[in-house]
C-alpha cells in the first residue's frame, strides 16, 4: 500500500525516534496483550508494508469480509442486543425474559442448569441439589411451553446454550410453538450444539463423539428442510477461552471445529451451500481492547478464505462469520463488584469495534450469584448507551486502517494457520483431543496468566492491587424456594397424564432409528410431542450410543 520510497523514509526516521526514545525513561511493567503477545510502543506503515488493500483488507461487504458482512454495517442495523438469562423454574424465567423484552432486549438468549445441560430430568439422582442453580430447569415439553408463553417467538430470535441435548431441546421448542400455531419455518435462533467444544474445554457432553457428530449433522439437515431461519449450531470460541485460552487459541481453536463440522455436513452428502449460511459462531471478549478487536476482525476474514479457498463455497453467504459475542465472565471479579460494570463496558465496544451481530453483557454480581434485575438492567443499558450515545455505530469498522490493529489482525490470522497445521498434522479436531493436545495448550496459557496475576506482573484492579476491603453490599438475586417443589409436581403430572402407550412407542422408535443411519430428529420430535421427558430421551440414546467419561480423554 506504500511505495518503496515511502517506506524507507519511515525506516529512517524511525530510527533516529527509537535513539532518542532510548534517553526517555518507560513505567515498569510487561508491555504485552492478555494473551502475551508483545505490543511495540509504536505502529507505522512498516509494519502493514506487505499488505495488499484489496485483497487483504477490502471494503464492508466484500470479499474476504474483514471489514464486516454487510455494506453498511451498525449504520443499516444495530447488532442484536441479547440477555443470557433462565433461573430456577419455567416460571420464574419467563418472567425475566418479559422483563428484559419490555426494557429493550431484542432477542432472548436461554441458559439452562446443570442436569439440562447434562440430560437429566430434575428428579434424577445424577440431578440432586442442581436444580435451577445455573439456568432454567427443562425436564419436558411442559416446561418449555411454560418457559416461552405469552411469548412472540415467531417476532424474536432466541438463543440456547445446549450442547448434548441440543437435538432434543431444540424439538422442545419447535413443538411447544407448533402448540400455538406457529409452524417451525417461521422460527428463528441458534441451538449451540457445539459439541466439539465440550470435549475440548467444557466437558457437558452426553455420547462419544461419533455419534454426538450425528446428532449435530441430523439437526443441519433438519434445519435445511425445514427451518430456514434457524441457525443450526453456534460454533463457540467462549467456553475455550473461559476454560484459559489464549485470544489466538480461542480463534484457532473454534475455527479448527467449524471447518470440522463443514466436513462432516459434506461427508453426509448435504450442500455446503446450503447448509453453510447457517452456521453461526460465539466469542469471547476479554479484556484486552485492541487484541480483541483484531481477533474478531481475523474470523471473518479467515472463515470466508477457508469457505472459499479450501471448501470451495460459492455462495456469498456461505463466506460469512456471522458471529453472537459475550463478555468475558473469567475477567470478573467478586472483589469490588462494581469495577464489573467498567469492564464489561469496554469489552462490549471492543466487541462492537470488532463487528459483532449479536451482543450480550454480563452484569456486575454474576461471579457472586446469577444476576439481580437491577445489574441486568445496567448490563443491557451498557450496549444501549454505545449504540446511541458513543458514536461509534455511525462508521463501519472505524479502526480499519489502524498500523496497530491491521498488524494484530494478520498475526492473528498466521498463528491460527500454524495451530490448523498441528491439528491437521495429529489427525483433525477429535484425534487432536484424545491426544491431549488442546488440553495442554489451554492448560499452559492458563497457568501463565495466573502466575502473572499471582507475582503482580499483570495487575488486575481490586484484586492484587488497588485493593479494598470494604464489604460487597449490592443486592443479589434470591430463589424461589418453592421452584424445584413446582417444576416437580409438574413433572409427575406430565408423567400422569400422558399416554403411556405414545410414549413406549415412541421411544422404541427412536432407539430402532439411532441403531442405523436416519436423521433422528423426526423421531426425537414425536418422542417430545409424546411428552417423553429429556431424561427419558437422552437415556434411550445412551442405550444405544452409550455414554463418553472425562477418564477417556486423558
Amino acid at each position: 500500500m506504500f511505495a518503496k520510497e515511502s517506506l524507507e523514509k519511515i525506516r529512517r526516521r524511525m530510527a533516529e525516534w527509537e535513539r532518542q526514545a532510548a534517553k526517555e525513561s518507560e513505567r515498569r511493567g510487561s508491555f504485552t496483550t492478555t494473551s502475551g503477545v508483545p505490543i511495540e510502543p509504536v505502529y507505522t506503515p512498516l509494519h502493514v508494508s506487505d499488505t495488499d488493500y484489496l485483497k487483504d483488507v477490502g471494503l464492508p461487504g466484500q470479499y474476504p469480509f474483514l471489514r464486516g458482512n454487510h455494506a453498511t454495517g451498525y449504520r443499516g442495523r444495530l447488532w442484536t442486543m441479547r440477555m443470557f438469562s433462565g433461573f430456577g423454574g419455567a416460571e420464574e424465567s419467563n418472567a425475566r425474559y418479559k422483563y428484559l423484552l419490555k426494557h429493550g432486549e431484542t432477542g432472548l438468549s436461554v441458559a439452562f442448569d446443570m442436569p439440562t445441560l447434562n440430560g437429566y430430568d430434575t428428579d434424577a439422582p445424577e440431578a440432586a441439589g442442581e436444580f435451577g442453580k445455573c439456568g432454567v430447569a427443562i425436564s419436558s415439553l411442559a416446561d418449555m411451553e411454560l418457559l416461552f408463553d405469552s411469548i412472540p417467538v415467531d417476532d424474536i430470535t432466541t438463543s440456547m446454550t445446549i450442547n448434548g441435548p441440543a437435538a432434543v431441546v431444540w424439538a422442545m421448542y419447535i413443538a411447544a410453538a407448533e402448540k400455538r400455531g406457529i409452524p417451525m419455518a417461521k422460527l428463528g435462533g441458534t441451538i449451540q450444539n457445539d459439541i466439539l467444544k465440550e470435549f475440548i474445554a467444557q466437558n457437558a457432553f452426553i455420547f462419544p463423539p461419533e455419534p454426538s457428530m450425528r446428532l449435530v449433522v441430523d439437526t443441519f439437515e433438519f434445519g435445511v428442510k425445514h427451518l430456514p431461519r434457524w441457525n443450526t449450531i453456534s460454533i463457540s470460541g467462549y467456553h475455550i477461552r473461559e476454560a484459559g485460552a489464549t485470544a489466538l487459541q480461542e480463534l484457532a481453536f473454534t475455527l479448527a471445529d467449524g471447518r470440522a463440522y463443514v466436513q462432516a455436513g459434506m461427508d453426509r452428502g448435504l450442500d455446503l451451500d446450503d447448509f453453510a449460511p447457517r452456521l453461526s459462531f460465539f466469542f469471547n471478549c476479554h479484556n484486552d481492547f485492541f487484541e480483541e478487536i483484531a481477533k474478531f476482525r481475523a474470523a471473518r476474514r479467515l472463515w470466508a478464505r477457508e469457505m472459499r479457498e479450501h471448501f470451495g463455497a460459492k455462495k456469498e453467504r456461505s463466506l460469512w462469520m456471522r458471529f453472537h459475542t459475550q463478555t468475558a465472565g473469567c475477567a470478573l471479579t467478586a472483589q469490588q463488584p462494581e469495577n464489573n460494570v467498567v469492564r464489561v463496558a469496554l469489552q462490549a465496544l471492543a466487541a462492537v469495534l470488532g463487528g459483532a451481530q449479536s451482543l450480550h453483557t454480563n452484569s456486575m454480581d454474576e461471579v457472586l450469584a446469577l444476576p439481580s434485575e437491577k445489574a441486568v438492567r445496567i448490563a443491557l443499558r451498557t450496549q444501549q448507551i454505545i449504540a446511541h450515545e458513543s458514536g461509534v455505530a455511525n462508521s463501519i469498522d472505524p479502526l480499519g486502517g489502524s498500523y496497530l490493529v491491521e498488524h494484530l489482525t494478520s498475526q492473528m490470522e498466521r498463528g491460527a494457520y500454524e495451530y490448523f497445521e498441528k491439528i491437521d498434522t495429529l489427525g483433525g479436531v477429535i484425534p487432536a483431543l484424545e491426544k491431549g493436545f488442546f488440553f495442554r495448550e489451554i492448560s499452559d496459557s492458563a497457568y501463565r496468566y495466573q502466575r502473572e496475576i499471582d507475582s503482580r506482573e499483570r495487575t488486575v484492579v481490586g484484586v492484587n492491587d488497588y485493593v479494598s476491603e470494604e464489604p460487597v453490599e449490592i443486592p443479589l438475586l434470591e430463589m424461589d424456594a418453592e421452584g424445584e417443589r413446582r417444576h416437580l409436581e409438574r413433572l409427575n403430572r406430565v408423567r400422569r397424564e400422558r399416554s403411556r402407550a405414545s410414549v413406549s412407542s415412541a421411544l422404541s422408535d427412536l432407539r430402532r432409528a439411532a441403531e442405523g443411519k436416519e436423521n433422528l430428529m423426526p423421531y426425537i420430535l414425536d418422542a417430545v410431542r409424546s411428552y417423553a421427558t429429556l431424561g427419558e430421551i437422552c437415556g434411550a440414546l445412551r442405550e444405544v450410543f452409550g455414554e463418553y467419561k472425562v477418564f477417556a480423554m486423558v
